[in-house]
């Protein structure tokens, strides 16, 4: 595949360079510390249950233990409410050991088997805040352990919850299995709780990974264009190079074989031999002239740095001379054009001025680009003396011109008659 074949398959990448940007696909990022595991560490969320849960156990420990003989009397559940008493700070000191991912070692896996168990005997004297911290602990065992160890540590709670009940005096058997099925639904919850959390936290980092993928394919892609436009470019100036050679190659035939001729003629018809002489230095200055616009055509689309708007100004500004006056005037925000787009505004201008100071003999030009985020039109129109309809043919040039527009999906149209100027109009779509 040519150079062509190259620009042309990567136009659609070029396109995508100026699309606006992307929507925020990453809701978590504002939420994330709240509900994430962040690398190896308990959400946010998990912290504030344990230890609010853990104060308001520990009031309620506090005052059972106060009021010990009224409340429990000489049962089993007296010796509960003491061990919940000890089992609080046991509970409180292996909140900083637990750990919150799989990849652990089995000792410290025990941590929270450990702390499961002290929990649950904070249930029984720390009323129902103590769930809380249960429940924290349920989800634990969820993220070390898995789905079934979590579920086997739900079955416990709720069965140990149920042996509470039934160790109560005070409680009836109904009440009891119902409270025991009761915690076992809230510890079924907490699991379904944990689990999408957790799942979110794993799509938020595939997200996080997608995101930076995106961003350095995004680099590339901005590499790519670079490249393309760089290939548009120098292919161009090839293409100008050949036809800059083509017509200086002429010209140059022409005056040599004019002066061979006047060499010729010097001593039998001197006159005819100072004519020759005279159209080969008449000849030199137009080959001058043509070099000139030759060397300034084949000047990089990005002119010190600039482009768009500013290139092209700066592009009209450099077909200033003493008999011509150019206008510019620019309206509208430049759209994001790929690279052969913005080459064929680059080349429109060039083209036009080129012909006018060719061969319109204008005193003034003016240059108006108009920009929309649909299209760019560039109107390059002059006061010279234009040509009748038989002159007005399209030259190489126009004709390259028209050709590259229709290749990008453009439009270029010129008008003129007698004495009325010459206007060129060209619209590129973005």
């Amino acid at each position: 595949m040519g150079t062509d074949g190259h620009v042309c398959a990567l136009c659609p990448l070029l396109r995508r360079r100026y699309a606006p940007p992307m929507p925020d696909v990453m809701p978590l990022a504002q939420v994330g510390p709240w509900v994430n595991f962040p690398q190896g560490r308990p959400p946010i969320v998990f912290k504030i249950f344990f230890w609010g849960s853990a104060l308001v156990s520990a009031l309620v420990v506090g005052i059972n233990l106060l009021a010990l003989d009224r409340v429990a009397g000489d049962g089993p559940m007296r010796a509960f409410f003491v061990l919940s008493a000890v089992a609080l700070p046991v509970t409180c000191l292996l909140w900083p050991l637990l750990p919150w991912q799989a990849s652990v070692s089995p000792l410290r896996k025990t941590a929270t088997v450990v702390f499961l168990g002290s929990s649950l005997l904070l249930i029984s004297g720390g009323g129902v805040a103590a769930l809380l911290v249960v429940s924290v602990a349920v989800g634990n065992a969820l993220v070390v352990y898995g789905l079934r160890g979590g579920i086997a540590f739900a079955a416990i709670t709720g069965l140990f919850y149920l042996v509470l009940g039934l160790l109560n005096p005070g409680q009836s058997l109904v009440a009891s299995i119902v409270s025991g099925a009761v915690v076992l639904l809230l510890c079924l919850i907490i699991l379904v709780v944990v689990v999408a959390m957790i799942e979110a936290n794993r799509r938020s980092e595939e997200t996080a990974a997608l995101l930076a993928e995106l961003e350095e394919a995004h680099a590339e892609l901005r590499g790519y264009a670079d490249r393309a436009r760089e290939l548009a470019i120098a292919e161009e100036r090839a293409r100008l190079a050949r036809d800059m050679h083509d017509s200086v190659g002429h010209y140059l035939t022409v005056i040599n074989l004019g002066l061979s001729n006047a060499r010729r003629y010097r001593d039998r018809d001197p006159q005819e031999a100072w004519n020759e002489v005279h159209q080969a230095q008449d000849l030199t200055r137009e080959a001058l002239a043509d070099s000139r616009r030759w060397v300034r055509a084949l000047r990089p689309l990005r002119m010190d740095g600039k482009r768009g708007v500013e290139a092209l100004a700066t592009l009209v500004e450099s077909f200033g001379g003493a008999d011509t006056t150019l206008t510019f005037t620019a309206r509208g925000d430049w759209p994001g054009l790929d690279g052969d787009r913005e080459l064929l505004c680059f080349r429109a201008v060039q083209e036009g001025l080129t012909n006018v100071l060719r061969h319109a003999k204008a005193a003034n030009v003016e240059v108006t680009l108009d920009c929309t985020p649909e299209k760019v039109t560039i109107v390059i129109s002059d006061d010279g003396r234009g040509a009748d309809r038989a002159a007005r043919t399209d030259g190489a040039g126009l004709r390259g011109l028209r050709e590259r527009a229709e290749a990008v999906d453009g439009t270029v149209e010129s008008c003129t008659a007698p004495g009325e100027g010459f206007t060129l109009r060209v619209t590129v779509p973005a």
